[in-house]
């Protein structure tokens, strides 16, 4: 896992690493029970205090995306988690609001965005949509 650290950003430096391992969490880069690089180790790589790794990390946990075993490490909490599970459909909505604004520029009407994600979905999801909509 390779972090890029900022000065120039005006965030936080134990902001940045949080944002980007959290980043590398939902997106599938880091696995569920990979472990995270020792807090001495990340912070002589990035040339900072053990003390911001140390933050980041804790805040981390506290979202519940890391767990900290004593004598062991930290690593990435299990994506059964329901944390983690929310954490990844919020991301879902996200990315999903993001691309039906980029539709809506382009003028696509509704009914035909549905159709490309029910297209994206395969034949599963289309019985799935199809279903909801007779309830």
């Amino acid at each position: 896992m390779k972090l890029i650290i900022s000065s120039l950003s005006g965030q936080p430096i134990y902001r940045q690493i949080e944002d980007q391992i959290r980043s590398a969490i939902l997106t599938g880069d880091l696995k569920a029970g990979e472990g995270l690089p020792s807090l001495r180790h990340l912070s002589q790589e990035l040339r900072v205090s053990v003390l911001t790794v140390t933050r980041a990390y804790t805040e981390l946990a506290q979202e519940g995306l890391v767990e900290n075993i004593q004598g062991k490490g930290t690593f990435v909490a299990d994506s059964g988690d329901q944390v983690m599970r929310q954490h990844l459909e919020d991301r879902v909505q996200s990315l999903l609001g993001e691309a039906v604004d980029a539709a809506r520029r382009a003028g696509m009407e509704p009914d035909r965005i549905r159709g490309l994600l029910d297209g994206l979905l395969g034949d599963k999801g289309s019985a799935s949509a199809s279903e909801e909509g007779k309830e």
